[in-house]
């Protein structure tokens, strides 16, 4: 309906029916040559073609003649990381003959498609969406056309916009778009009523919930759903870099080894397979042969996502900060929209001393995961070194709101209130802090939590609130770098205790700790 031409074009079908038969032999001819990667010899046998099959394998012959030039080009002198600066060189001539096709409106959905992709190759965005939504609206079937619609959508507002088919599929592209933008409670609704309209067996939704989970950090709940997957579908290799990904943060050594090599047995030349092998040396820090891993993914597919983004942490293990850079600016060439290349160009940066840049990176990964305690964290050192204080405050605070993952953010926002010497509001964090690493019941293993109690002993000593300096003090004898500090302010204590000291207005003492801690 919302593309006059398509529908109004009412063509008889034998007349598809003549052209297909006329074009028969050339384009199975073609086809035989397509499939043995054979492009060039592909679009000459198709070259006076009428049908609309026999067309787009013309055009897409001659689109992807171009990229494996492209990629030939690339292979032989220039590793991957420069795989980015050389171009197809078929692009504009297919843009031109491909836009004469769509304005006299003779384009099928397949060369809608081909069509969006030229000028998205072309950095042409918004004709590229125009196309894409075209494209839906003639083939509502084909995922490949809202596969890259939902690549070239950056946020919710763009997508109010879009005049999209009224069709299951919608359903399936809006499921995986929320997925994508990090909206994953919308996700989740989506895939469930998709689960309940009948799709309830289906892996590739499964696997997608799984994503969704991993994608707000529910570890647990992500392992378990892709361990439920890969017992229905023991052969999918589709996803299973993200399991990779889980394994890798759990620190899951014989999974992540046994997942390395089923998939090994089962297709090692596929990118996903390259990506698990790679964080499996990555756990084993064999950084070297991990980046080799994800290089070899690269060369199979330029623009997969995943393995830049790794190989860019690959080559921070490794100190290779320009090539860090590469990787990540790569990864965002591919998907604006992945907040671990923002942030990984954040810590190169850091580590570079370059406090603007970092803000500028970490600002964006911010955006991307407004509610990820990481990204806060590490905007609020950022603030800090560059003396913004009140800016810095703001983050850690917001990172203790949305939840804590690394538990850090209370102990930075004590130690600047320590700074700026409000003492009453240092001593809270740190009360809080103290709560909440004992409330999770973790294995006390936190340097701070000493930092903590010796802060505290020192702020009731000063408020000559004996007993709560004496039940800190206590506790830092627990931890060797605070122990000997503990014992002092104790006997301290018991020596006021016995001179009868209840208020006096100053203490004066050799054994006085300084309360700065920075």
């Amino acid at each position: 309906e919302g593309f006059p031409g398509h529908s109004s074009k009412v063509l008889n079908s034998s007349v598809f029916l003549q052209e297909d038969a006329r074009d028969l032999d050339a384009y199975t001819l073609a086809k035989s040559y397509f499939d043995l990667k054979e492009y060039d010899r592909a679009a000459y046998f198709l070259r006076g073609c009428k049908s609309q099959k026999a067309y787009f394998l013309y055009m897409y012959s001659r689109y992807l003649s171009g990229e494996k030039k492209k990629d030939d080009e690339t292979v032989d002198s220039l590793g991957p990381l420069e795989k980015g600066q050389v171009k197809n060189e078929a692009l504009r001539e297919l843009r031109v003959e491909l836009s004469k096709k769509h304005k006299a409106r003779e384009l099928d959905g397949f060369g809608l498609y081909l069509y969006g992709v030229v000028l998205r190759k072309l950095d042409l965005v918004k004709e590229a969406i125009d196309v894409f939504v075209e494209a839906a609206h003639v083939l509502p079937l084909h995922w490949g056309a809202w596969l890259e619609l939902c690549n070239l959508i950056t946020d919710k507002e763009m997508l109010k916009f879009l005049s999209l088919p009224d069709t299951w599929m919608k359903e399936f592209f809006l499921a995986h778009i929320y997925t994508e933008l990090q909206l994953i409670e919308e996700a989740l609704q989506k895939y469930q009523s998709l689960i309940d309209a009948g799709f309830s067996k289906s892996t590739y939704i499964i696997s997608q919930i799984a994503v969704a989970y991993h994608n707000i950090r529910d570890i647990d709940k992500a392992l378990s759903i892709f361990n439920e997957l890969r017992k229905q579908d023991p052969y999918r290799i589709e996803n299973m870099d993200t399991f990779s990904n889980l394994l890798y943060v759990r620190s899951m050594k014989p999974e992540l080894s046994y997942l390395a090599h089923n998939l090994c047995e089962i297709d090692k030349y596929r990118v996903e397979t390259c990506c698990v092998i790679g964080n499996y040396y990555s756990l084993r820090s064999q950084h070297e042969k991990a980046a080799l891993y994800f290089q070899r993914a690269l060369k199979l597919n330029p623009r997969y996502l995943g393995a830049w983004t790794l190989m860019g942490h690959e080559y921070m293990e490794m100190k290779n900060t320009s090539a860090a850079i590469q990787a990540y600016r790569h990864a965002i060439e591919v998907n604006k929209r992945d907040y671990r290349a923002w942030y990984g160009l954040g810590q190169t940066y850091e580590i570079l001393k370059m406090p603007f840049y970092c803000l500028y990176y970490y600002r964006r990964a911010h955006q991307l995961r407004p509610n990820d305690s990481r990204m806060l964290v590490a905007l609020g050192e950022c603030y800090e070194k560059l003396n913004q204080l009140v800016e810095a405050k703001k983050c850690y605070w917001r990172a203790y709101a949305v939840g804590d993952v690394e538990k850090m953010a209370l102990v930075k926002l004590a130690k600047l209130h320590e700074q700026l010497n409000e003492s009453e509001q240092a001593a809270q964090c740190y009360i809080k802090y103290i709560q909440d690493i004992y409330s999770c019941g973790e294995i006390v293993e936190h340097l701070e939590v000493s930092t903590a109690f010796r802060y505290l002993a020192q702020y009731y000593f000063k408020c000559k609130l004996w007993d709560e300096a004496s039940a800190c003090a206590q506790k830092c004898c627990a931890f060797n770098d605070t122990r000997e500090e503990g014992k002092a302010l104790l006997r301290q204590i018991l020596q006021l205790r016995n001179q009868g000291e209840t208020s006096s207005t100053e203490i004066a003492s050799p054994f006085f700790l300084p309360a700065s801690l920075g």
